[in-house]
């Protein structure tokens, strides 16, 4: 296994790292990943996998990368806490809320990282857990409910 910094974006609140992952096996499987780590908790923003991987072991991922990944980040949890207060830490996202209150939350993360000189949508992938693209996904949607002004003003 070999996990690799691919990137780093140092902010006021601290770094936002993307690393590269790579599994191989045995049998000639591959599996390649690319993980975000922020704030303390980590996503997965694409994985490939030749073949393709099952759902059971889509879910597995999570746990085969854990330890290296967290060894290419610096210290792990205490180990104290192990079985106790970690599991709610394990959780793969924060929990965000639906509908017009997490559109509105969405917007309130955009533009604070606006007057902050942040990246907004840098700032949404931290807050949400989620992918960029599913990010901007979001962003969109509280710009259509009127949250956001209108991306681009046609003349």
């Amino acid at each position: 296994m070999s996990v690799r910094l691919a990137w780093e974006v140092q902010e006021a609140e601290g770094a936002t790292s993307w690393f590269t992952v790579g599994l191989a096996f045995t049998d000639g499987a591959r599996v390649d990943a690319l993980a975000v780590v922020c704030k303390g908790c980590a996503s997965l923003e694409e994985v490939r996998a030749q073949p393709a991987l099952s759902l059971d072991d889509l879910a597995e991922l999570a746990e085969w990368i854990e330890e290296p990944l967290s060894e290419a980040c610096g210290p792990g949890p205490d180990p104290a806490t192990e079985h106790g207060a970690s599991a709610v830490a394990r959780r793969a996202r924060p929990s965000w809320p639906r509908g017009v209150e997490g559109r509105r939350l969405v917007a309130h993360k955009y533009r604070a990282a606006q007057a902050e000189g942040a990246d907004p949508v840098l700032a949404v992938m931290c807050a949400t857990g989620h992918s960029r693209r599913r990010s901007l996904r979001m962003i969109s949607e509280a710009r259509d409910a009127g949250f956001l002004p209108p991306r681009h003003v046609r003349h």
